[in-house]
């Protein structure tokens, strides 16, 4: 506590001023500091300048405070709360940085995305034995059991290295199986997913390209075993590597009336078929279905499943995408700052213009605000499923704005070498047009967002 004689004391009583209790030594570091801040020593001290001569006695007192060394009031002390990672977390991202590093640079992201299937079977496999392609699924179905903020971790270094993979349309019909499946389900499916076995995918989206459960039209016919199953599927995420695919039907007029079956890729009447991708990493194309028959137990849950349980296997698909591009958004960032330090313009570096300084500020600030976002919904998933809507939408919609701007403000500081094709950042900027309209562009997902507000 402050003795009598102590400036804060002293103050309250207003019996003395406060420099009379400080030694000259005092009294010129703090004019000095005054000087620093207000420009002119006659600032500080209020001469001449009246009007502001109060506000510069407070600022006086409270460095009269700091010098006299009084001793803080108490406060309440509140539990301390951490928002970063565990150790075992950064661990693990340290493992997926230097296993892509060493196996996957950016010369052999070149050489795979030239190939037929879009991936390395060997690196998959190799995913696969070290328990990634599982991270979620329990360690009963031969997973790691882990939670969706572990994935997100991973997620985020797959999007970092570009890696060619299916491993977000692998992990949502994972996801699918795991939530919806009944026990024989899981057992039959999960364990060769786990391990890499066999590749799976999601097929919801149909030709308006909406995602959402009440968007869904594929109609499935009742049958005495099953349904039967015509029409299309779009925006099919790897659909010619996949070995079975977990298709979104509708199974009566209820709004709520939505199904997941699990149909083989080799199944008569179905054809899966890629197109061209600006993006040569990722491989989407569209699912054709002629009359195939889904037998019951086949079918994810039955006919009762509810809608909202494909709405939140979308949120979990725009999780994935928003995490996979807080990944690439901060490799593209630091390929940027490198070239910045790097180019000499007129004599200097063009990382010193304030032209190029504030977008590369602008970048970082976008990517740390949407990965917040991002975790907040990963954990949301595991545990506070109701607000999974929301923070799934703000994140993808934050996280896609943040990642066309990267991409293009990175194209932009390279100038017009940064298009062509010996240049990595090239790969990002595409990355970027690949990732705006999976599971929803930005529009859509603020207009969720409102929709949800009852506005």
């Amino acid at each position: 506590m402050c003795d009598a004689r102590s400036p804060c004391q002293l103050s309250q009583a207003g019996s003395l001023p406060l420099s009379r209790e400080l030694d000259r030594t005092s009294q010129q570091r703090i004019r000095l500091e005054l000087s620093r801040i207000f420009g002119h020593p006659r600032v500080a001290s209020g001469q001449n300048f009246p009007h502001r001569a109060a506000t510069r006695s407070v600022f006086y007192r409270d460095l009269c405070f700091r010098q006299a060394r009084c001793p803080p009031p108490a406060r309440r002390q509140e539990p301390a709360v951490n928002f970063g990672f565990t150790e075992d977390q950064d661990r693990l991202r340290d493992e997926f940085r230097r296993f892509l590093d060493e196996r996957s640079p950016m010369t052999e992201v070149r050489r795979v995305a030239e190939t037929g299937p879009g991936y390395s079977p060997d690196l998959w496999q190799k995913m696969g034995e070290l328990g990634w392609l599982g991270l979620t699924v329990p360690e009963t179905y031969g997973g790691s059991g882990l939670a969706w903020i572990d994935l997100v971790i991973l997620l985020e270094e797959t999007g970092r290295s570009l890696i060619p993979s299916p491993l977000i349309g692998h992990t949502l019909a994972t996801t699918a199986i795991l939530e919806a499946g009944s026990e024989e389900q899981k057992q039959r499916w999960l364990p060769d997913l786990a391990l890499g076995r066999r590749i799976a995918s999601v097929a919801v989206v149909e030709e308006d390209n909406v995602y959402s459960s009440a968007a869904i039209r594929l109609e499935g016919k009742p049958m005495a075993e099953g349904f039967l199953l015509s029409g299309k599927k779009c925006s099919v995420p790897d659909p010619e590597s996949a070995d079975l695919f977990v298709v979104a039907f509708r199974s009566g007029q209820a709004p709520e009336e939505v199904a997941l079956a699990v149909i083989e890729a080799n199944a008569p009447g179905l054809d899966a078929r890629a197109y061209p991708m600006i993006d040569a990493t990722k491989r989407m194309g569209n699912l054709n279905l002629s009359e195939i028959q889904v037998a019951p137990d086949a079918v994810l849950s039955g006919n009762g499943m509810k809608a909202n349980a494909i709405d939140r296997l979308l949120d979990a698909g725009a999780l994935a995408v928003a995490a996979e591009m807080g990944g690439s958004v901060d490799e593209a960032l630091r390929i940027t700052v490198e070239y910045a330090k790097q180019r000499i313009q007129f004599d200097r570096p063009i990382g010193q213009y304030q032209g190029v300084k504030h977008p590369l500020a602008e970048m970082y600030v976008d990517a740390e605000s949407f990965k917040s976002l991002v975790y907040y919904g990963a954990w949301c998933f595991d545990n506070r499923p109701e607000e999974l809507p929301r923070y799934a939408s703000l994140a993808k919609a934050y996280a896609t704005e943040a990642f066309v701007r990267t991409g293009v403000d990175s194209i932009q500081i390279h100038g017009a070498v940064g298009f062509t094709t010996a240049q990595d950042i090239q790969l990002y900027f595409k990355r970027s047009k690949w990732g705006r309209p999976m599971f929803g562009d930005a529009e859509a997902h603020y207009e969720r967002v409102v929709a949800q507000r009852g506005y």
